[in-house]
């Protein structure tokens, strides 16, 4: 099989993509609207973009389902706000996580719809999320709209993990954090870690 993206539609391509790029690692980012209004949703199209300075990327689509041809809160205050946190997802927090990832109206607060519990940032406004075991307080150094989408590029300006997922020596323990993947409609718990060549 071989497909042209100049053939297909965007939901089709983009099936495919979120079909074979996996798992995705996910940013729960964290936002406060100029209003003071606090705003968290999921994205899986994250990565880390720089190692020095320390920068990662998200990439934000359109407005879905009954917001189709709006801007989604989190890229409307980021751009506004210039500040982000992102913060990490294990496992046992992924039905919170997934419901913070609906619809709703830009004045519902998800971190009161998930049961989450805001705390304050150090270097910026947005709120982290408490129950996450790993933050990081970002400051929007770049946004560049690709197509359809929005490359959001933020600068850690600082890291914070609970103790008792770090190891030492800027080590993570990965298998407390269980980290939460994202597949094409589903989701893999990452608990399986092996090194190579076996």
């Amino acid at each position: 099989m071989k497909f042209h993206p100049d053939q297909l539609t965007t939901n089709e391509m983009y099936k495919l993509l979120i079909g074979s790029i996996v798992p995705r690692p996910i940013a729960w980012v964290s936002t406060i609207s100029p209003e003071g209004r606090l705003n968290l949703a999921p994205f899986s199209f994250f990565t880390v973009a720089s190692r020095q300075p320390p920068m990662l990327c998200i990439s934000i689509g359109p407005g879905v389902g009954e917001r189709e041809g709006t801007e989604k809160d989190t890229l409307v205050n980021i751009r506004t706000q210039k500040e982000f946190v992102v913060n990490v997802v294990p496992s046992y927090l992924g039905n919170k996580m997934q419901k913070t990832s609906e619809n709703f109206p830009s004045h519902i607060n998800e971190f009161d719809v998930a049961q989450l519990t805001p705390i304050e940032s150090e270097f910026i406004q947005p709120k982290r999320i408490k129950e996450s075991p790993i933050h990081m307080e970002c400051q929007l150094e770049r946004m560049i709209q690709l197509g359809s989408d929005h490359l959001i590029i933020g600068k850690i300006v600082l890291y914070h993990i609970k103790d008792d997922y770090y190891l030492g020596n800027y080590k993570i323990n990965l298998e407390k954090l269980q980290p939460l993947g994202r597949l094409a409609g589903n989701y893999s718990e990452i608990n399986n870690f092996f090194n190579l060549p076996r």
